[in-house]
């Protein structure tokens, strides 16, 4: 394996952790408007205000009593996601696709009791998974019925779309795909794939795993030359609008392509990890830098994505 020297990344563009951390994140989003993007229920409730779509929330537990009600609250639930509000990595995200007697199935095809799913939200509400270890609740959402012309793409999980929004703008984006490796979740760290995107067409740039460019899904062995995302248009005005929403200057937005109602906002991270540039074999400073060099006032929404489409297209080729 051949490594790179640090000058030549810098010369290649690619963002570090710590010119993220202080130069984009520090400098551009306010310590005051964390709180609505770290809790997913925040967010939910700001995206619902702003009439985003969203995934249904079934319901909430918020203290280890009510843990109790959760046979009533599922009654008749066949397909849910069971989540912690304040966590981050995809840690501790439980997908149900089905029931067989009392037991219910993961997407994994592993059967789970219903004492697994209150051993579960319990160590949701104890903070197990939740950034820093705190109290946290634990939201019950609909499961996505994603986009099928997406199946082939993704296995045993949903597919979703980060883009990163900077000042407004969508600079990058790819599409994480779940794998069994990852257990259904769409992390890379956790072995999903993490597929480049083009700004302009929504078509696919390049594919990796595990840090290594691949051509097909290893699951699916279906090649992502042919991939082009529907929807793609509405799907960067989503997540750009999510600018308005939240004030804040730099942040992931991750949107999943629900088969009947199309783009759907799933979450929001105000500290997006870096392996968007290894999908899309570029680097993000490059893109940043030249918002910042423009010294762009403040535009209208498809301005902006107009814009960020002539300006990041022709850098992603």
């Amino acid at each position: 394996m051949k490594w790179a020297t640090p000058s030549q990344l810098r010369k290649q563009g690619i963002l570090g952790m710590n010119s993220r951390n202080i130069d984009y994140i520090g400098r551009s989003n306010e310590r005051r408007l964390y709180p609505l993007v770290d809790n997913k229920l925040k967010t939910k409730n700001a995206a619902i205000k702003m009439g985003m779509s969203v995934p249904k929330l079934i319901g909430v537990v918020e203290i280890q009593h009510e843990i109790q009600n959760l046979e009533r609250l599922l009654d008749g639930i066949k397909q849910f996601v069971i989540k912690p509000a304040q966590g981050s990595g995809g840690r501790g995200i439980l997908v149900i696709k089905d029931r067989r007697g009392d037991d219910f199935i993961k997407t994994s095809g592993e059967l789970v009791s219903f004492r697994d799913i209150r051993r579960h939200t319990s160590n949701i509400l104890s903070g197990l998974y939740s950034l820093g270890g705190r109290v946290d609740v634990a939201m019950i959402e609909d499961m996505i019925d994603f986009d099928p012309m997406l199946s082939k793409y993704s296995y045993e999980g949903v597919p979703d779309i980060r883009v990163i929004i900077y000042h407004g703008y969508p600079v990058m984006a790819m599409m994480r795909c779940s794998t069994h490796a990852s257990d259904g979740k769409a992390n890379l760290h956790q072995g999903a794939v993490g597929v480049g995107i083009d700004i302009l067409s929504g078509c696919s740039l390049y594919a990796v795993q595990n840090g290594n460019k691949i051509s097909q899904h290893p699951d699916t062995h279906h090649s992502f030359d042919e991939l082009k995302l529907p929807h793609w248009d509405e799907i960067l005005r989503l997540a750009a609008s999510c600018y308005e929403m939240t004030d804040l200057g730099y942040f992931g937005a991750d949107i999943v392509l629900d088969e009947k109602n199309g783009p759907v906002v799933l979450e929001l991270n105000a500290r997006p990890g870096l392996a968007i540039q290894m999908a899309n074999q570029a680097g993000l400073k490059k893109c940043l830098k030249t918002i910042d060099n423009m010294k762009l006032i403040k535009q209208p929404l498809n301005k902006r994505i107009q814009l960020a489409q002539q300006l990041f297209a022709a850098q992603q080729r």
